[in-house]
């Protein structure tokens, strides 16, 4: 997942990327290190608060 090379590439934090979906920080860090599988519907909250297609995290 593209997620933490995009949240970076705006200079956020976890903490800002997730405040910005909704979610809890801890939650963001386990789906960038492949602990967590987000739902359809988190990929898409997060698709929304880094202004990108779903499509841009799932390459």
């Amino acid at each position: 997942m593209n997620m933490k090379r995009l949240r970076k590439e705006r200079g956020w934090s976890q903490e800002a990327l997730a405040d910005e979906a909704g979610l809890d920080r801890t939650y963001i860090s386990g789906i960038e290190r492949n602990v967590k599988n987000p739902t359809i519907a988190v990929v898409d909250r997060v698709a929304v608060a880094l202004e990108c297609r779903l499509g841009d995290l799932l390459d």
